[in-house]
């Protein structure tokens, strides 16, 4: 007479059982989503290092004892001496502790890499970290944010951008409006059994309007993805991810639409639905449990798809087929230029746009066929407005190609030494010095990997429509054949300096000047400078109302340091950037002559055994 209520015990019991598995297997799938979005140093250092790092260290521990008690958002400071700190962490609230704790320990490690450096930002997929030494807790915007898109489309684009589009616009709208500003919630495409993915999240010390300005800001980035089958975007203050595939689990969706009501609904009926929301969900996942159970492992993307590491995302991959269509059989009329890495053609593809294709020229090279899927890999992921963006590859055989972003005013040398000579202003010389300069000093310092450039020269230097400077041919160096190089064999590269004597008189380092007993420009460069008279290096089609003396002479005198012989005397990329936006004169001059080799073709040309470096891309190491 008591089986039916032991029975119904038992069945109470294996139920029980059945959800503590389950939730023990979503803990299970341990995942700090390390994949690095960003790394920033700030431009300028600090006063005291030793100060400010042992500061730096003690905000660092106050931020993972917070993590590490379960929060996912911290702040902590430190103003003893000289030297204050200000440190901020967030972690994505589908993360759980244990994965936050190690995506801060990953993003601290990385933020080591700044040494002197007066603040850094870290941005992993997981998690964001920050340090100042100013107070930046209430910034919400600033001019670094960025976009980062993938590089598959997806195969029903249409129905894709419109799910994808509904998505963004509702969590622009709820994340400002909901507790702790963060939203994570998914959407089914209409055709094709598709679901997209997304997350938006604030951080915790801007205000409501701040919140909804920096959404503002990158769901209008974002907007450029689609329909790119995965795409985020970043500001000071906030980030938005979509994704086709789930990078959280379904039961840490938010219930977004209690948020995208009017701001003066009842928080009473919010409540009241929320609750019966979460009734109802517990009643279906007991009704389904075991279904669910058995599924759920079919339903969702592989491991190795969602989690996605360190690894960087591949470029997109053209056809062979339409490349020769768009270049119109790589014909002479379509072609833009050519150099030591290969000929460059214009093209339109069939979407209607405009893209620049480069045709490798060692394709003999087995060992260039061998690194081309890794080296393309990681420069298709490098992305500064300063940098020639990759947009994708193409390898058929024999032919290995590379698609750019179209540049309309082609390269800088037409604007210096061909047919355009004379047509750029004082005005574009400086921002295409100073782009230029932060171009390099993101491949130095800020890319998560070393790239250094070797064959920096106006032709690698290609302008957009406002003439802003964007750097072709980073990274290419290592797809060459260690047997030989496009470059002669006893001279790397052109320092960055040369190029900016190029720049500011107009004239090619190899080019004499008749009266200037012949000189070579950088000869002359620097006797002009020792005695105090730089601005006659300027280009004589120049304005002389357009420049301030004062602003010809910091720029010539920077780039002499920057070709000085030894390595020690020579300012990193990020200090010439620094120096070039300082205000008023330099605190250090170029302190020795730089070393002048007369070559056989009578070319006079610096070169330093230190630019002859084994790779162009290696892992940082310290500074």
């Amino acid at each position: 007479m008591h089986q039916p209520r032991e029975r119904c015990k038992m069945i109470i019991l294996l139920w029980a059982i059945i959800w503590v598995f389950l939730l023990m297997g979503e803990g299970a799938n341990s995942d700090p989503q390390l994949n690095l979005l960003n790394s920033v140093c700030s431009q300028y250092n600090v006063t005291n290092v030793q100060d400010f790092h042992t500061n730096l260290n003690a905000t660092f521990l106050k931020l993972r004892e917070e993590l590490v008690g379960g929060n996912n958002f911290a702040t902590a400071d430190e103003a003893p001496g000289s030297s204050p700190t200000y440190a901020m962490v967030q972690c994505r609230n589908y993360l759980s502790p244990s994965d936050c704790v190690a995506c801060f320990d990953a993003a601290s490690t990385n933020s080591r890499n700044c040494s002197a450096a007066n603040g850094a930002r870290v941005i992993y997929d997981g998690c964001f970290l920050r340090y100042e030494s100013n107070n930046f807790y209430d910034q919400s915007t600033d001019e670094g944010h960025s976009m980062i898109c993938g590089n598959e489309t997806a195969l029903e684009p249409t129905a894709f951008n419109a799910a994808v589009g509904g998505l963004l616009n509702g969590l622009r709208v709820a994340t400002p409006r909901s507790n702790g500003y963060y939203v994570a919630s998914k959407k089914e495409v209409i055709s094709g059994n598709i679901t997209v993915y997304g997350v938006a999240q604030c951080i915790e010390t801007i205000g409501k309007g701040s919140c909804r300005d920096c959404m503002a800001v990158v769901y209008r980035d974002l907007q450029r993805c689609p329909p790119m089958t995965h795409g985020r975007a970043m500001d000071a203050g906030c980030f938005l991810r979509y994704s086709e595939s789930p990078f959280f689990a379904d039961n840490q969706t938010t219930s977004s639409f209690l948020f995208l009501k009017n701001e003066s609904s009842s928080k009473k009926h919010a409540l009241i639905g929320g609750l019966f929301g979460g009734i109802g969900f517990l009643l279906l996942v007991l009704a389904v449990c075991i279904w669910f159970r058995s599924s759920r492992r079919k339903k969702m993307a592989p491991r190795g798809d969602i989690i996605e590491a360190t690894e960087l995302q591949g470029p997109a991959n053209y056809s062979y087929r339409d490349l020769n269509s768009a270049t119109h059989n790589f014909s002479l009329e379509n072609k833009l230029g050519e150099g030591g890495f290969g000929d460059v053609y214009k093209g339109v593809l069939k979407n209607g746009n405009e893209v620049a294709v480069k045709k490798l020229a060692f394709v003999q090279s087995l060992r260039a066929k061998a690194d081309f899927e890794s080296e393309v890999r990681i420069i298709s992921n490098v992305q500064h407005r300063n940098l020639l963006r990759l947009l994708g590859c193409c390898s058929k055989g024999a032919e290995l190609l590379l698609v750019y972003e179209f540049m309309p005013n082609s390269s800088l040398d037409k604007f210096l030494f061909g047919e355009k000579k004379g047509s750029l202003n004082w005005k574009q010389r400086f921002d295409i010095i100073l782009g230029t300069a932060r171009g390099l000093a993101y491949l130095h310092e800020e890319f998560h990997l070393r790239i250094i450039h070797r064959d920096i020269k106006p032709s690698n230097i290609l302008l957009d429509h406002d003439f802003q400077p964007k750097i072709a041919d980073f990274g290419l160096a290592r797809l060459f054949p260690q047997d030989r190089t496009h470059l002669s064999t006893r001279f790397a590269g052109t320092p960055y300096g040369v190029v900016v004597l190029e720049i500011i008189s107009g004239r090619r380092s190899s080019e004499t000047k008749p009266d200037s007993d012949h000189e070579y420009l950088l000869k002359q460069a620097w006797g002009l400078y020792e005695n105090n008279r730089h601005e006659e290096l300027v280009d004589e089609t120049l304005d002389r109302t357009e420049y301030e003396t004062e602003d010809v002479r910091k720029f010539i005198e920077i780039a002499l340091m920057c070709i000085q012989a030894s390595a020690a005397s020579r300012p990193t990329m990020s200090e010439v950037v620094l120096l070039m936006r300082s205000k008023g004169p330099l605190d250090r001059r170029p302190s020795s002559k730089p070393i002048f080799v007369e070559l056989d073709n009578s070319t006079s040309i610096f070169t330093d055994s230190a630019s002859n470096a084994t790779a162009s891309i290696s892992r940082l190491s310290g500074r």
